[in-house]
């Protein structure tokens, strides 16, 4: 992954924050399947999912956070 440049424009910043709602509200849907899960294998399967979503979204957060600090 390439640098970040110290300031981000309004542009990136705005396709920062689509890519996190995106992979937020993804997540939380998989969220509120998993109550109607009946079968253990896809169940696991959707709880995977659900982590590789909140994941992304932390990592975007970390990735902002670090270039604040630096």
């Amino acid at each position: 992954m390439k640098k970040i440049p110290k300031m981000i424009s309004t542009k990136d910043l705005s396709y920062i924050c689509d890519m996190f709602n995106w992979h937020l509200i993804a997540a939380k849907k998989l969220e509120s399947y998993l109550s109607q899960g009946q079968e253990q294998e896809i169940t696991k399967k959707i709880e995977e999912l659900c982590q590789m979503h909140f994941t992304a979204c932390q990592k975007l957060v970390d990735l902002l956070e670090s270039e604040n600090q630096g």
